[in-house]
């Protein structure tokens, strides 16, 4: 019986070692993440400005391939927080962890807005709108933590909470309303677009508070993945089925936890649709009950026994950074080749997927995920190489990629 299939009970959440059951669940939602860019890359609807999530566009199989990706940042930013309590638990010290998070909170900054933005998304450097996304929104989180960690966990933890849960509280004050607080507050909360001069932007996706918030619950959860493995499973089940149920009452309801709440279709699969569509921008708390509840309940379910499929997802989930800074350029290079096949021509991907795209282009479903199969099979060779070189070299700097 191979390694991966085997029951893991064995499997200690010490301070020595790592959880493979962890390190699976980071790398499905790396794997996910790539489907998602892969459908902005090649999915003709994607291109030209479909809603997926729309019941009178979409389609079962569009739907699910755009909803399932909603728990790749909820589930990477709280797998961050618990990584830096794990790199605590393995030895650094408070200030020495601080340091640490800063100085990469900052470093996912830059390389979001150069690296992933110039290389990944638009190969162009020209631009007058600069996005800022998932690294943006990990790295300010980060930053976040650095100041955090110095509390007691328990107040990091409460804190975290408020933030997550509190946040929707806020949704009717709104940016251009409070003046020259107005960026501030879009960076913070609304999100939306804020004039930087000279004629840029910046496009602020990923509103900062609810993001702190998970990141702080992920550290919380970090003490708990060193547990013994019967006591942090029953800490996950209940508390990944207390999410669950959360999000179905609070979703059903429409008192609170969305600032969309959902309506009855004339289908009962567009009524479905509905439901399940949370608003991500900025996660409301529907949102990340809805994502973060089965994801603990998945992990406490690989602790117990991991499937041999899960391997790969082992070894992304171990070079998640380095995984994310090549499938974009990866990507877009595999849509270049496509497009200069398929139709001749490319220019409209120097630049933001589906800016200039010409109304021909695009494939179906079946290139998106022809596509990704594709990308997933090189970035697993790849980062093998990567984590092989890693054990060699033992170069610190590696730590950041």
């Amino acid at each position: 019986m191979s390694e991966a299939s085997t029951p893991s009970g064995a499997q200690q959440g010490d301070a020595k070692g790592r959880l493979d059951s962890v390190d699976a669940l980071r790398g499905a939602v790396m794997a996910l993440m790539a489907l998602d860019h892969a459908r902005d890359f090649f999915h003709s609807g994607a291109l030209h400005g479909v809603n997926p999530l729309d019941p009178a566009t979409t389609t079962p199989a569009l739907f699910f391939t755009r909803w399932i990706t909603h728990f790749c940042a909820p589930v990477f930013v709280l797998l961050a927080g618990a990584g830096a309590y794990l790199s605590m638990a393995r030895g650094r010290t408070k200030a020495e962890l601080s340091r640490f998070l800063l100085t990469r909170g900052v470093w996912l900054i830059v390389l979001e807005m150069t690296f992933v933005q110039w290389a990944g998304w638009a190969w162009r450097i020209d631009l007058k709108v600069h996005f800022a996304l998932v690294l943006w929104a990990i790295g300010w989180s980060m930053i976040g933590l650095a100041g955090l960690v110095n509390l007691p966990l328990r107040w990091v933890a409460v804190i975290g909470a408020i933030l997550c849960a509190g946040h929707n509280a806020l949704d009717g004050v709104k940016a251009a309303d409070l003046g020259a607080f107005g960026p501030l507050w879009a960076v913070l909360h609304e999100g939306g677009e804020v004039a930087l001069g000279g004629g840029h932007r910046l496009l602020a996706g990923y509103p900062l508070v609810p993001w702190v918030g998970v990141i702080a619950i992920g550290y919380a959860l970090g003490s708990w993945l060193i547990l013994p493995p019967s006591e942090r499973r029953r800490r996950l089940v209940f508390s990944g089925t207390g999410m669950i149920v959360a999000f179905l009452a609070l979703r059903a309801s429409g008192a609170y936890g969305d600032p969309n709440p959902w309506r009855p279709d004339e289908s009962a699969l567009g009524t479905g649709y509905r439901f399940l569509s949370c608003a991500k921008y900025p996660p409301s708390l529907c949102y990340l009950l809805m994502t973060l509840g089965p994801a603990l309940l998945l992990v406490a379910w690989w602790d117990i026994r991991r499937p041999a499929w899960t391997a790969p997802l082992v070894t992304f989930g171990r070079e998640p950074m380095f995984f994310y800074l090549l499938h974009l350029p990866l990507l877009h290079s595999l849509s270049l080749v496509v497009s200069i096949i398929l139709w001749g021509q490319a220019t409209w991907l120097f630049g933001f997927p589906g800016e200039n795209a010409p109304s021909h282009v695009g494939t179906d479903l079946t290139g998106v995920y022809l596509a990704w199969v594709l990308s997933l099979a090189l970035l697993l060779s790849i980062c093998r190489s990567f984590r092989n070189l890693k054990q060699r070299l033992k170069s610190p700097l590696l730590n950041y990629l």
